[in-house]
Order: C-alpha cells, then sequence, then structure tokens
C-alpha cells in the first residue's frame, strides 16, 4: 500500500499578492491614502489586522504614460487606488481599437494542433509538491502582464469623451466585488503609481468598517449606476436629467452570502422544497411593491404559493427585472401594489430597487404599449433582454427544482448526457483526453435527475463561486473571463 504524501492545506496569506511590500509601503499606503486613514482599525481583529490585509493583499504597481491599466469588459479582481499620477476613463471602446496588442489567449494552428498527437503525455495530470517549498512559480500572480498602450493619449482624448480620475481616486471596486466585467477602460495619462488591494481584502475591510463600505456605495452612484440603468432595456432612451434623478432616489441591496457556495455544498442532497426554504427571501408574495427591482448580479428564483408550501415557476439574473407587471397594473388600471410571486436569492444577489413613483412618471411613458406586459391574468413573469416577456418556464417541476437546486442555472457551457442513449462506452471521455492532453475535461459522472446527467466539468459559470473557496486566491479568473 503507497503511502501518499500529505499537502497542508494553503492558508491566504502563505503566498502574499506582492511579496516584496515592505512595511514603509504598508505605512505609506495607510498614511498617505485617505480612504485607508479614515479607516476604524479597531474593528479589525487581531489575527485579521488592517495592517496583514494591506501587506498581504495589497500590491503597489506603477505604469507608464499611454499604458492600458484596465480594460473595459476585463473582468476585475481587485480596487485600484491612484497614489499618483493621473488616470484617464473611458467608455467607448472604439477609441482604443489601436491598442489591441494586449496579451491574448491565442488559438492553435492546424500544424500545432497535429503535432499534439506526437507530444502527449505519458501519465495522467499530476502536481510535483516539491515545487511548493522551492520558491518556483509558474506564471501565478507574478507573471508578466502583458499590457496595452495608447501611442497618442491626446488624439484619444479628442475622440471619445473621457473622465480624469487624480490621486486618490479610486476604481474597480464594483466589479472586484461582484466578480463581474469592468464598465469603462482606464489609462495612465502620466506615469501612474497605483495600489491595487486584491477582492479578498476589498470584501474584509468592506464588511468591518461602516464608512469604507458607504464610500464604495457612493462611489458606485457616482461613476457606475447610471450605466447599470443605461444597460437594462427599460432605462433606455431616457432624457439625462430623468435618469439622474432616478439614480439620486434608487436603493442599493444585497441579499444571501457573498461566499455562498461552501453553505450551499452542506445541503447536501436535499430536497428540493429544503433548499428552497435556505434561500433568503427578497420579496414575498403578496407583499406592498415599493419599487422596482433590477438584478444587478446573481440570480433570483421567481416562486408562487402552492397549497401550504412555494412552487418555483422562473428566475431572473443580470439585467431582468421583478414586479414590473405589477406596477404596469396599478398604473394602467389602478389595481392593487401586491406582488403576485415570490423572489428568492439563489446564493447571492445584487439589485436596484427603483422607487415605484419614478417608474410610473418617468419609465413607463416611455416604452411602447406592445412592449409592455398583458394584464394580471398573463403568465409572464420575466423580461428578457429585449423587451420582451417570457412565460413559466416549458419544463416539468421537477426538471426546474433540479436545475435550480443544484445551480446549473449558473452555467453558461454545463455538460448534458441523455442516459437513455448512452452506453457507458467512455469514447467521449476518452476524444476529450486526446485532445487536451491526455487529460480528460470532464468526468462522465455527475448530479442525474430521469434520463439527464450533467457532467462533472467546469460549466463556465456566470458567477464563479468555485473561486471563492480558494484559500490564497491562486484561483482567479483572468481578465478576459477565463
Amino acid at each position: 500500500m503507497s503511502v501518499g504524501t500529505a499537502i497542508p492545506r494553503p492558508r491566504r496569506w502563505d503566498r502574499p499578492f506582492a511579496p516584496d511590500m515592505t512595511e514603509g509601503d504598508v505605512l505609506r499606503v495607510l498614511f498617505t491614502l485617505r480612504v485607508f486613514g479614515a479607516i476604524d482599525q479597531g474593528q479589525f481583529p487581531s489575527t485579521l489586522s488592517l495592517q496583514d490585509i494591506v501587506r498581504n493583499d495589497a500590491r503597489i504597481r506603477r505604469y507608464r504614460r499611454g499604458e492600458i491599466i484596465i480594460r473595459k469588459g476585463d473582468y476585475g479582481n481587485a480596487l485600484f487606488v491612484i497614489m499618483s499620477g493621473v488616470v484617464r476613463e473611458l467608455h467607448d471602446q472604439s477609441g482604443i481599437d489601436a491598442a489591441d496588442d494586449d496579451a491574448a489567449h491565442e488559438r492553435r494552428g492546424f500544424f500545432a494542433t497535429l503535432g499534439q498527437w506526437w507530444r502527449q503525455a505519458d501519465t495522467p495530470e499530476q502536481r510535483d509538491v516539491s515545487l511548493y517549498h522551492n520558491g518556483h512559480d509558474h506564471g501565478g500572480l507574478n507573471g508578466a502582464d502583458g499590457r496595452g498602450s495608447i501611442q497618442s493619449i491626446e488624439s484619444l482624448i479628442t475622440r471619445a469623451p473621457t473622465r480624469v480620475l487624480s490621486e486618490q481616486d479610486m476604481f474597480g471596486a464594483v466589479a472586484a466585488l461582484s466578480r463581474s466585467p469592468h464598465l469603462a477602460t482606464r489609462i495612465a495619462e502620466t506615469d501612474v503609481e497605483v495600489l491595487e488591494l486584491r477582492w479578498q481584502g476589498l470584501r474584509d475591510i468592506r464588511r468591518r468598517d461602516k464608512g469604507f463600505r458607504q464610500q464604495i456605495d457612493a462611489q458606485y452612484r457616482a461613476s457606475s449606476l447610471k450605466t447599470h440603468l443605461r444597460e437594462s432595456p427599460l432605462f433606455q432612451g431616457l432624457h439625462e436629467t430623468a435618469l439622474e434623478h432616478i439614480a439620486r432616489h434608487t436603493l442599493f441591496e444585497a441579499h444571501g452570502e457573498f461566499e455562498w457556495s461552501g453553505g450551499f455544498k452542506g445541503l447536501g442532497a436535499g430536497s428540493g422544497v429544503d433548499v428552497l426554504y435556505t434561500e433568503p427571501v427578497i420579496a414575498e408574495h403578496g407583499d406592498y411593491l415599493d419599487g422596482l427591482l433590477l438584478i444587478r448580479y446573481g440570480f433570483g428564483r421567481i416562486s408562487e404559493r402552492l397549497d401550504h408550501g412555494h412552487r418555483t415557476v422562473g428566475y431572473v439574473t443580470h439585467n431582468e427585472v421583478f414586479g414590473l407587471s405589477e406596477i404596469v397594473d396599478h398604473w394602467r388600471d389602478g389595481h392593487d401594489l401586491r406582488l403576485r410571486h415570490g423572489l428568492r436569492a439563489v446564493g447571492f444577489v445584487d439589485l436596484l430597487r427603483v422607487p415605484t413613483a419614478l417608474v410610473e412618471d418617468y419609465v413607463l411613458p416611455n416604452i411602447p404599449p406592445h412592449k409592455l406586459p398583458g394584464p394580471p391574468t398573463s403568465s409572464s413573469v420575466r423580461m428578457s433582454a429585449d423587451l420582451t416577456w417570457e412565460a413559466e418556464l416549458p419544463l416539468e417541476q421537477a426538471t426546474i427544482n433540479f436545475l435550480m437546486n443544484n445551480r446549473t442555472i449558473n452555467g453558461t457551457a454545463a455538460m448534458f448526457i441523455d442516459t437513455n442513449r448512452c452506453t457507458a462506452c467512455d469514447d467521449c471521455v476518452r476524444a476529450c483526453a486526446a485532445a487536451h492532453d491526455s487529460n480528460p475535461r470532464f468526468v462522465r459522472h455527475g448530479p442525474e435527475h430521469d434520463n439527464l446527467m450533467v457532467a462533472n466539468a467546469c460549466m463556465h459559470c456566470v458567477d464563479p463561486v468555485c473561486l471563492i473557496g480558494c484559500p490564497t486566491g491562486a484561483i482567479h479568473r483572468t481578465q478576459d473571463g477565463l
């Protein structure tokens, strides 16, 4: 019987974000950046002090004039605070087409693919644990950046509207906390020095310091809220003054746990009812509707009362709304503002609550009548991105529960196997292994319902919660979402 190598579970700070972060750098951050100087350090335990967070979860980065710090559409994992220099922010991506020399994931050519057959590995994928302690680093956080650059900042400024960010300004917090793409491109207008705080540290500081949390929310309201509203088809075409008024009165809400995957796994293979009742209630059937709910990030389960329980009838996700049909009925016919369905957070949901009165005064008159939901007898419960209304999911109730309770709806590339037709020959697994250096990227096992099996493989989730549990932050989404 062979004796396996015991690998101690790594902790987050076993590999600091910047190994060369000195004590002087930490003190400089705490005493020169106002956002950190205003934090109440007494709110942090000795095992998670603010100094330790900055020392292990932050790094100081330097960019030359014209270099792209972050590109619109890139996935963010960190908050940036400008320590010196000037940064230009622009939302129009067309202005930086000349900077597409950014490092990218290249597709293999024909000969490279053909040559792979002579380079197949003789052994399955494995790890050499001896490398964990001798300083080797295989392209992790210390790899080269491959930054894009702009040759002429002046011409860029004249071609597209930009916003100036200077010393002490922050950006990137919303993308980091929501695991979503950046809404704007930021370019160094001068030589720039920025502090980059990875999302684990950002999360811990935001959780413990109320002032920091309010500052992050205020920054979002000032810089990104109107952009989020414009992304929704409901608010497109509104006058800038109306949009500004709506943004000023919109409320932010977060429901559920940001790190929900651990608690969800602990549920095991419980019944659908058990899973549903563990989900935080956002709005209950019959509640008074004081505002339209616009989903920013995450998924919400739509349910209705059935006998003494609840039945899942659909879900809402990014840029979809909940409660609009009830508001339209009140605006059109004076019906009561009572919800006909309930809404629960599937893991974690970040949403905007737009006051009902503002929706009736500014939004509904701007929408063509044929785009509005039907009368209360309509079974439509969900508005898609193109302002079309979808009825209840055309699936059996047990199938809906299976997809919702196993969070399969989170995937964008889930692999389903029809077990009625599968002969268990494993040819598919061998073919996958042949295409990936003898290492298959899926296993022919997974959750099953009737004749459906969800194969154990990366589903490329909208909300990549599997990355959250990594104690060191080594597993993370690349800037292009991979």
